[in-house]
């Protein structure tokens, strides 16, 4: 899987990503004790406010970012959200009022939204083989499993040395250094811009509207919601498994979210020779459905009041809800690349930022309110639910036969267009086989072998 470091390009992307990553993470640690520096009791309403704000800019940002990303230079775009973000963590540690918190946290994560789907863009264009780009969304995937562990300890051993204030310069560090390794980054050009008609609205939805011309794409919405049900529990409520319903010490809830780490960065290694094997659709489908059968577990150890069995399957059910994710998240760049045109990637990538966080904007409170008011057993129900239909409407939206070259027909372009080349001259126009993707050249996806609505 490290060959594909020997790239300079990606090498100096990757890096950047992951020096980012640690950064963020610093952030992370040290905004939780900003808030209850500056709120006390009330530091939880304060960062669950400041969560939800991040995922209103992810929602709202990334698709303004996508309508216009592909009119901008890449390098200058990540450059810019890097040195946005680096600023921000510049004034983080001199602010004595909640409002400004979550403006400053506002502003982090709209610069956060430019960047990650742009870098996820570029990476397809830097590694053209899809051996290669696969080993690359295995790497990302482990750098961000590393960091939710390696970041909280860092800060952890920091804190021993320095105030967290000092962590924002951290954080800051970070960032520049990430836009440093940007700018020595050698980058392919990017694919002509497709040209674009109507208003902002248009522009800003039009990855949104290739997610629901693909059916492939239309599963991966589903998909999202499902690993959303999934990473909500875990992330909201791992904490109340392990102190109020197993009654075990607070320094055992990294155990729990370092066994869902784990079981990530597990299939995440091994996914680039599995992939070779087998289609997308097997491996996130059955991950999918791996979801649920976890799910029936949790619900089981949920309903157990006692057994010393109870915490190691807390920890398998939690390695198991990682694993069922990775399944699902490492392969989506690569049915994103081979559902658009180059040109589009962007967008659809933003489109994908958006639309998964929109997931976990639902299911994040969702797993915290109905937790706290029904009990766990109820989330895990509801959540679960959630999984199985989400997982059940990806398969049946997700046809079985899922080529990449398509055959249709052309009805409606002159015979001496360039883009006919190779094709037949059949009764009513022209057909022909290649990777079909939605464009201007095929506006919508084919229902019926051979009958692809191209014109």
């Amino acid at each position: 899987m490290l060959s594909v470091l020997r790239n300079r390009a990606y090498r100096h992307l990757f890096a950047a990503q992951v020096i980012a990553l640690v950064g963020t993470g610093l952030a992370t640690v040290a905004l939780g004790l900003l808030a209850y520096d500056m709120a006390g009791a009330d530091a939880g309403s304060v960062l669950g406010t400041a969560l939800a704000i991040k995922m209103v800019a992810y929602v709202l940002i990334a698709p303004a970012i996508g309508a216009i990303a592909d009119r901008l230079p890449r390098r200058t775009l990540m450059v810019g959200a890097d040195l946005t973000r680096a600023g921000v963590a510049l004034f983080l540690p001199f602010v004595d009022q909640v409002w400004q918190v979550y403006v400053l946290v506002f502003l982090l994560q709209s610069a956060s939204a430019a960047f990650t789907p742009t870098f996820q863009a570029v990476i397809p264009d830097v590694l053209p083989e899809e051996r290669d780009y696969t080993q690359a969304l295995s790497m990302s995937r482990l750098a961000y499993d590393l960091e939710s562990l390696f970041s909280p300890a860092l800060a952890a051993a920091l804190l021993t040395l320095i105030t967290y204030n000092w962590l924002f310069a951290g954080t800051m560090l970070g960032f520049l250094a990430s836009a440093a390794l940007v700018v020595s980054a050698v980058l392919p050009k990017p694919a002509p811009a497709a040209p674009r008609t109507g208003g902002v609205y248009t522009k800003a939805t039009a990855g949104t509207r290739l997610f629901f011309a693909v059916p492939r794409l239309r599963a991966l919405l589903a998909l999202n919601l499902a690993v959303a049900a999934a990473s909500a529990t875990v992330t909201v409520n791992s904490v109340v498994y392990v102190r109020d319903h197993l009654g075990r010490s607070a320094s055992q809830v990294p155990f729990a979210l370092g066994a869902y780490g784990a079981g990530s960065m597990a299939v995440a290694l091994l996914l680039p020779r599995i992939l070779q094997r087998a289609s997308d659709r097997a491996v996130m489908l059955r991950g999918a459905l791996l979801l649920t059968a976890v799910f029936a577990g949790l619900g089981a150890i949920t309903a157990a009041h006692s057994g010393g069995w109870r915490w190691p399957a807390l920890l398998v059910a939690w390695a198991a809800f990682g694993a069922a994710c990775s399944m699902v998240l490492t392969p989506t760049g690569r049915l994103i690349r081979r559902s658009v045109p180059p040109q589009e990637r962007t967008s659809a990538f933003a489109a994908q930022f958006s639309l998964s966080h929109s997931c976990w904007l639902l299911t994040y409170p969702l797993a915290g309110w109905l937790g706290a008011a029904a009990g766990l057993q109820a989330a895990v129900v509801a959540l679960g639910a959630i999984a199985l239909s989400a997982g059940l409407l990806a398969l049946r939206l997700w046809p079985a036969h899922d080529p990449s070259e398509v055959a249709h027909l052309h009805t409606a372009m002159a015979p001496d267009d360039p883009h006919l080349t190779g094709a037949t001259s059949v009764p009513g126009g022209w057909r022909h086989t290649h990777d079909y993707v939605v464009d201007d050249l095929h506006p919508a996806w084919p229902t019926a072998p051979d009958r692809a609505p191209a014109r």
